[in-house]
């Protein structure tokens, strides 16, 4: 996904000249789009809380097409078509806004039609399809587009595929009706996702970067962890992790954060590609971590069939895992290395820290009640909007100024426009694999191609998730296999439909921080001026715990919170533990105890991992070892220390 925010610090005064072409504020280009996007917004507001005009309700196909019009007219205005013309509009783009807001205003006009009579209109329809493949490639570039226009054009050719990937053909004007005029395309879950369930936490999101938010996480993460060993590694760890959960976008979340604490890290010694490397695995787990998550977490949500705060509740186990591990191994390096804090001047006290920033942890607070308590899932994030405005102007750094209002409304605009310009185009997608029907014959082919064993099955999901999720589109990878791959598992080994649709989003997330795409890690390692591979292959081992995990919960769904709970007593500890040892082999320390010999390093992994494999008797077994490797690594230790 291209990135949508500006370096933590700039607010939304001036984005970054690489995401949009607006300019500065005032600008006509940034005029317009504010305009578009204030017209868009505010249809959502009277859409979402059911407000209606001369007592009539905007029925659903009506709100999708201007929603849809004004932020793929937005996205025109705002994202440039190649590089050359970052800084101006051209003529043309204006152009193709336009056409794609009138086409939209017509079908619009046309909506009662569409739904009661099936009014279609193939001529405009394939001019609508076209401009969204356009907007497809300005935000998600090349590889997204080839995904959306290929797989969009298999029904044309869906009988000329062998075996389990033949479907039922459809005539190009036929596939361009299902696409554009029907619940299967674009006027179902895809334009559902965007224009309804995750539009507010998007004005959220914007509202709290306008106001500061993202330099009080930095400030509070600085003042907790700032002081110890390795500080600016965990103060990356931290901040990306709060605001990854906010922003909902990997790359945004790197190009933010990142701009502050890779180099904040590369000061106190950590080398450019151990910088980078952190910074991307961070943010990467950021996206999946509550309270809000990112878009995928919605659209699991409505994929599922289950209330958001189920999905929210099942990603804190595996968040926190994932993040400990991370932690822990940052921690190790330090230690080995003889990294220490930030030095005591520069670290904000905490007091000073919460004083400052508490109306944003208020308003988080508000939302995980709204959210998990109150059940808002519509209307939660509307309301801490609200609570957010009515809170800053209790203090002089968050006042919303008239000119801070208008660049709120920008930020905000950038957010929800680079969103919609990515998931829109995923309802050709979604429409092509729906009506021709091939996601239940590759279904029962991977069931017969794994001979009904369910661990081959899993073992050719997990490739099929990585490669699909190789071009950084998890959201395309999640929902192509959601249909596909999850009801094999399910069906073949009984297990439970949280923990495979969560197996399938971090599986298909892995290629963002793994070799031989790594575009997490890459946009990392350009910030932090390193090897791309390099810091590649070193988030690879930073983010281990990502690589296994999954499997954990897909055999053991109370690490999502599902049936019985009560292993947990035995298994949280025992994976926590398994984690710290597996960490303290791949960085050579352990915590408490000291330095890892390099032949003691592999068993002491091997151990970790045996230890938290979820079943007894495998962590019977690892405990044994772990005690046995743990007991000659403080012997050497201990030797070391005595004979100096």
């Amino acid at each position: 996904m291209a990135q949508t925010t500006a370096p933590e610090g700039q607010g939304a005064t001036e984005p970054q000249s690489d995401i949009t072409r607006l300019g500065n504020l005032f600008s006509w280009q940034s005029i317009l789009f504010v305009l578009l996007c204030s017209a868009g917004l505010a249809l959502g507001v009277f859409y979402i809380f059911g407000f209606t005009f001369q007592g009539q309700r905007l029925v659903e196909a009506q709100y999708y097409w201007i929603f849809i019009g004004l932020f793929s007219a937005a996205a025109f205005v705002a994202l440039p078509a190649t590089t050359g013309s970052r800084g101006r509009v051209p003529f043309y783009d204006l152009c193709l806004a336009a056409a794609v807001l009138a086409i939209c205003i017509y079908f619009f006009l046309n909506a009662w039609d569409m739904v009661i009579i099936g009014w279609t209109h193939v001529p405009l329809g394939i001019a609508l399809w076209a401009l969204m493949l356009e907007v497809a490639r300005r935000s998600g570039g090349l590889p997204f587009f080839l995904v959306v226009l290929l797989l969009g054009l298999y029904p044309v050719v869906a009988h000329l595929f062998p075996g389990i990937f033949e479907g039922i053909p459809y005539a190009f004007p036929n596939t361009i009706e299902a696409h554009v005029f029907r619940s299967e395309g674009m006027l179902g879950i895809t334009t559902k996702i965007v224009a309804e369930i995750i539009l507010g936490f998007l004005v959220f999101a914007g509202i709290l970067i306008a106001t500061g938010a993202g330099d009080f996480f930095i400030d509070l993460a600085n003042s907790t962890f700032g002081r110890y060993r390795g500080g600016p590694a965990k103060v990356a760890i931290v901040a990306s992790g709060f605001f990854g959960s906010l922003s909902g976008s990997i790359f945004s979340n790197i190009a933010g954060t990142g701009s502050i604490t890779i180099r904040t890290m590369k000061k106190v010694g950590y080398p450019p590609h151990y910088a980078g490397a952190i910074e991307a695995c961070a943010s990467t787990g950021g996206v999946l971590m509550p309270p809000v998550m990112g878009a995928i977490a919605f659209v699991m949500a409505v994929t599922i069939g289950v209330d958001y705060r189920v999905v929210v509740l099942a990603a804190i186990i595996p968040s926190f895992l994932f993040y400990l591990g991370l932690m822990l191994q940052v921690d190790a390096y330090a230690a080995r290395t003889g990294l220490v804090g930030m030095p005591r001047d520069q670290i904000p006290q905490f007091r000073q820290v919460i004083r400052k920033g508490w109306p944003y942890l208020s308003v988080l607070l508000f939302l995980i009640w709204g959210l998990l308590v109150m059940r808002w899932e519509f209307y939660a994030p509307w309301y801490a909007c609200l609570l957010m405005i009515g809170l800053s102007f209790l203090q002089r750094h968050t006042w919303l100024t008239p000119r801070r209002m208008i660049e709120t409304i920008r930020q905000i605009g950038v957010l929800v426009t680079q969103t919609a310009a990515i998931i829109l185009p995923i309802a050709f997608v979604v429409s092509a694999l729906t009506i021709t029907g091939v996601t239940g014959s590759v279904t029962s082919g991977l069931v017969n191609l794994g001979g009904g064993n369910l661990y081959l099955v899993i073992l050719f999901g997990m490739l099929a998730c990585f490669i699909m999720g190789m071009a950084g589109l998890a959201i395309v990878a999640y929902i192509f296999l959601a249909v596909t791959l999850a009801p094999a598992i399910i069906n073949l080994g009984g297990l439970n439909t949280i923990a495979v649709h969560f197996f399938i989003v971090y599986y298909a997330m892995l290629s963002v921080i793994t070799p031989p795409v790594g575009a997490a890690a890459f946009l990392a390692a350009t910030i932090a001026g390193a090897r791309p591979m390099q810091t590649s292959f070193t988030a690879m081992r930073l983010g281990i715990v990502i690589y296994f995990v999954p499997l954990f919960f897909l055999f053991q769904p109370a690490l999502v919170l599902q049936g019985d709970l009560m292993p947990l007593i035995y298994l949280l500890p025992s994976i926590v533990i398994g984690i710290g040892l597996i960490a303290a082999g791949l960085e050579g320390y352990l915590l408490k105890v000291g330095n890892v010999n390099n032949w003691l390093r592999l068993p002491l992994v091997i151990a970790g991992f045996v230890l938290s494999f979820p079943a007894l008797t495998t962590t019977a077994i690892g405990g044994v070892v772990s005690l046995l490797i743990i007991g000659l690594v403080w012997r050497e230790n201990r030797q070391v220390a005595l004979a100096s």
